[in-house]
């Protein structure tokens, strides 16, 4: 697990994990699940299901009963667990920062544990603060009581980047953030995913947050039971039971919304100029322009790619839209 060799992320393999605890209780039975490498992959579902648990199995926070877990092929039972863990990021809830050291101290926590020179870890340090937004001369030598609880999570982002680790786990990193904060957080999760990709485990119990950041998402029922594993896109489209079904809601129809781009095969020419009807990117999702269309009461809008109009969208051809979607998935 050479830090050097694997900057995007290692493939993760979960073989029939269990773990049963002393008084006979199964958290997690026979639970098996391939990531791919770079991917961020969600693990949602019910309260007490095991999710967490999963998680701490994968870097040995709590050691499997049964079964096995391969981080790029290799069995992490065989590695230091304490080997293991500087290799993988772990982001949880309410951060975990250390409060009587600075930012800076904080973010270099596990290069200072590997040795590195104090040149290399303040370069690091300044590398990653300014990756998640936090100009490093002005925050690394604040302490963590003096962060709002949106910058604290960010710096909790740049700790467990330091050491540019294989993978990266998140347990309910923005539960503990109020909604707008948490919005804002989560935006800036998937830009830091456009320059630094990790294979990436996080675990949630908000299914809009897994909908907006997961490449593909795990939905467990008791005891770790894999309930479905899908894009978004296709869980939406195709829960595989009445339990996916039942847990998604009878909102999944608006939230495809959110997964399913303009379709250029649904585009009309314009019929003279483009006055007066709101815009969309082409790029936007179907929410986005149906969202414009409500806003502006016009029932339509005008896709354009930078300059170029490219056609016109109605709010009928949202709904075929979907409806070729659905025809594709069957």
């Amino acid at each position: 697990m050479d830090r050097t060799a694997k900057t995007d992320g290692a493939p993760i393999t979960l073989d029939r994990l269990v773990k049963t605890y002393p008084n006979s209780t199964t958290a997690v039975d026979q639970l098996s699940l391939d990531i791919a490498g770079g991917d961020v992959t969600v693990l949602i579902g019910p309260s007490g299901c095991g999710k967490s648990t999963v998680l701490r199995m994968i870097n040995r926070l709590i050691e499997p009963t049964g079964g096995r877990v391969l981080v790029d092929g290799e069995d992490v039972t065989s590695v230091d667990p304490v080997r293991l863990r500087r290799t993988i990021g772990y982001v949880i809830q309410n951060v975990g920062l250390f409060p009587h050291q600075t930012v800076r101290a904080n973010v270099g926590t596990v290069p200072r544990m590997l040795g590195w020179d104090k040149k290399t870890i303040a370069a690091r340090t300044d590398e990653l603060l300014d990756l998640v937004g936090l100009e490093p001369g002005r925050y690394s030598a604040r302490y963590p009581h003096e962060l709002s609880g949106g910058q604290r999570q960010r710096v909790g982002f740049a700790r467990a980047l330091a050491a540019d680790p294989v993978v990266l786990l998140m347990d309910e990193p923005f539960s503990a953030v109020d909604p707008i904060n948490r919005g804002r957080l989560q935006d800036e999760f998937l830009r830091l995913r456009q320059s630094v990709r990790k294979t990436t485990i996080l675990v949630t119990h908000d299914l809009q947050e897994a909908i907006k950041l997961g490449d593909k998402i795990a939905v467990l029922s008791d005891h770790a039971h894999l309930e479905q594993y899908a894009t978004p896109a296709e869980l939406l489209a195709g829960p595989a039971n009445a339990f996916v079904e039942q847990f998604i809601g009878e909102d999944r129809g608006v939230m495809r919304l959110s997964v399913t781009p303009i379709p250029r095969n649904r585009l009309h020419p314009l019929d003279g100029a483009p006055d007066g009807l709101p815009s969309v990117a082409a790029d936007a999702t179907l929410r986005v322009a149906f969202g414009t269309m409500l806003a502006s009461g016009t029932g339509s809008v005008v896709v354009r790619d930078g300059d170029e109009v490219l056609g016109l969208l109605s709010a009928a051809d949202v709904q075929l839209a979907l409806a070729e979607v659905d025809a594709a998935t069957r």
